[in-house]
């Protein structure tokens, strides 16, 4: 693996399953590959989840790591070229990266949208000039578009509550079902994938649903997490044996705020919550500002007043009619408005063991670039 942006970059998703789960039982089994190499991890964005998973998997490998914030710790950096640089930034990063490169073997980037520009956004500029310039495996630790770590760590956090949540033997094997289970802390190893659901064949579903926020996101999260998740529904039998059991994947939000068709196409979407949520297992909640795909002059803004969008909410109210789903967001999350204090607190929220998860899809990840340099 050179490069890790996309859910085809890790290949086989059963295989990348299996993987995660032999990294869960020992995260140090590998530290040889990872001995006298080098991971450095740049940030142009603030990071809690992602800086401390990633260093920490690194670590795992027996990896050094070097952490470079951007807009505290270096030159202020100018992104574009033909640019006279008579302003406060006195690097250009045509420079930055290959001298960044030389001090190592991979390299980490998280540089958001800037909604400045859709088409530079959406071509992932900064992050393609580290693929191009550095010579080295570069993975995206969010991007303008694309958040692919959360994503696996969202995935292998549905497969290990999904088999087991519903399952026939349910006990003391389940890791996070409400009922006579108990929850994961993201440090025991993950069950096996493609147990037996609430029978042969039994339609797993799952809703990413659109909440308020005051500000303008990214819709970073949301891309890769649809993206992975259609992955998942075309070879993944999240929820049955045999390969016998479809993963029904909804997304709902109010009009203008639809994906791009690049990471949605095959999903179903229900402008209708309520509607969306019925019946659901998983319910991922979060917001995204305006994709322009529909209403391409209003790229990157909030269409509405939050307040008069508090009805989607995720609350007791929606969860009601779901089939006693459990709630996933990736973090950091507004109380209140997003979800409800009550929803994020209850057996039902796999918020922590889904954040617990990035260190592991960040070391298969840090484990197969490893891999290809040796």
């Amino acid at each position: 693996m050179k490069i890790f942006q996309h859910v085809t970059d890790i290949g086989d998703l059963g295989k990348a399953l299996a993987e995660a789960q032999e990294v869960k039982r020992d995260r140090f089994q590998w530290q040889h590959l990872g001995r006298n190499k080098t991971a450095l991890l740049i940030f142009f964005n603030n990071s809690l989840r992602t800086r401390l998973s990633t260093q920490k998997a690194a670590m795992n490998l027996g990896m050094n790591v070097i952490v470079l914030d951007v807009n505290q710790g270096a030159w202020k950096l100018e992104t574009e070229r033909g640019v006279i640089m008579d302003g406060d930034k006195s690097e250009h990063l045509l420079e930055a990266i290959p001298v960044m490169a030389s001090y190592c073997d991979i390299i980490g980037v998280r540089s958001f949208a800037r909604f400045e520009s859709r088409e530079d956004d959406y071509e992932e500029k900064i992050l393609n000039q580290f693929i191009r310039y550095s010579g080295r495996p570069v993975f995206f630790m969010e991007s303008a578009t694309v958040h692919p770590l959360q994503a696996f760590a969202d995935l292998i956090t549905i497969a290990e509550n999904w088999p087991l949540s519903n399952s026939p033997r349910g006990g003391e094997d389940s890791l996070s079902s409400e009922k006579g289970t108990k929850k994961t802390s993201g440090n025991e190893a993950l069950p096996p994938t493609g147990g037996a659901g609430r029978g042969a064949g039994a339609t797993l579903k799952v809703v990413l649903t659109w909440a308020p926020h005051p500000k303008a996101l990214p819709q970073a999260v949301p891309n890769s997490f649809a993206e992975w998740m259609i992955a998942a529904s075309q070879s993944l039998p999240l929820g049955g044996v045999g390969g016998g059991s479809p993963i029904d994947f909804v997304i709902t939000h109010p009009e203008g705020y639809e994906l791009d068709p690049q990471f949605v196409k095959g999903a179903r979407v229900e402008y209708d919550q309520m509607k969306a949520f019925e019946g659901a297992d998983f319910v991922y909640a979060k917001n995204w500002s305006c994709p322009g795909v529909t209403r391409p002059e209003d790229y990157g803004k909030v269409l509405h007043d939050y307040h008069t969008m508090m009805d989607w909410c995720v609350s007791a109210r929606q969860m009601a009619v779901t089939n006693d789903a459990h709630f996933m967001h990736c973090l950091p999350v507004r109380r209140n408005m997003i979800v409800t204090d009550d929803v994020i607190e209850g057996p039902r929220s796999l918020v922590i063991p889904e954040a617990a998860n990035r260190e592991i899809s960040a070391q298969v990840v840090l484990k197969r670039m490893l891999e290809s340099l040796n």
